[in-house]
């Protein structure tokens, strides 16, 4: 259930509060992903996110061949469903610079400004899904709700279509988009003419074996 975002009131925690709530974090992680507490109060961890694209991705790739410059090329392509990555990041980073950093990791070419980091977490025997806001801190919203991604979990998702902002995309990116949509409508186009087809070969079998002499 996707709902709009709750103005949760941002508590600031004492530096020995910090230490207790890391304390207790760490003794209850299970995959060895604790958070480090620094003097000047920092603290860094890691948090997993779900991948949840509907749209391909531009990933850019550069090679260098012999003695010639690096060439920079760009494929579009759908990322699969239930991917998750990690990331170690410090309690100052915010939602926009671990998007940027996420799309960073992978080579991701695309304008930051199409993704929105969620929040998912349980309540109330149900599941909801809200849109964090760029200035949020995702490894305090971690280290609020513990380690286990059953309280909490982030997604990064697109822009709701409404909210896309299309000027964000460069012209190949749109072409990427428009080549695949011409190629799953043909595969789609495909598959229909080979339903009827098989339809349309058993009705002409029905027919022969009806109007068979005899």
């Amino acid at each position: 259930k996707d709902v709009q975002k709750d103005r949760e009131p941002h508590v600031y925690l004492s530096k020995e509060e910090v230490k207790e709530k890391i304390q207790s974090y760490n003794s209850s992680v299970t995959d060895k992903l604790k958070m480090t507490l620094n003097t000047n109060g920092i603290y860094t961890g890691f948090i997993k996110v779900q991948m949840e694209l509907c749209r391909p991705i531009t990933v850019q790739s550069s090679q260098s061949q012999g003695g010639c410059a690096p060439s920079n090329k760009e494929t579009a392509f759908y990322l699969p469903d239930g991917c998750v990555n990690t990331l170690h990041i410090s309690s100052t980073n915010t939602v926009r610079e671990v998007i940027e950093a996420l799309l960073k990791k992978f080579f991701v070419a695309d304008n930051p400004a199409k993704f929105a980091l969620y929040k998912r977490c349980h309540k109330e025997d149900q599941v909801y899904t809200c849109k964090l806001s760029d200035r949020e801190h995702p490894l305090y919203l971690r280290l609020v709700a513990g380690p286990k991604t059953e309280m909490l979990s982030f997604v990064l998702r697109e822009h709701e279509t409404g909210e896309v902002m299309w000027e964000a995309f460069s012209i190949p990116e749109l072409q990427n988009f428009l080549r695949i949509l011409d190629k799953e409508e043909n595969d789609q186009l495909q598959i229909l003419k080979n339903r009827y087809a098989a339809y349309r070969g058993k009705l002409e079998e029905a027919l022969r074996g009806v109007l068979k002499p005899g």
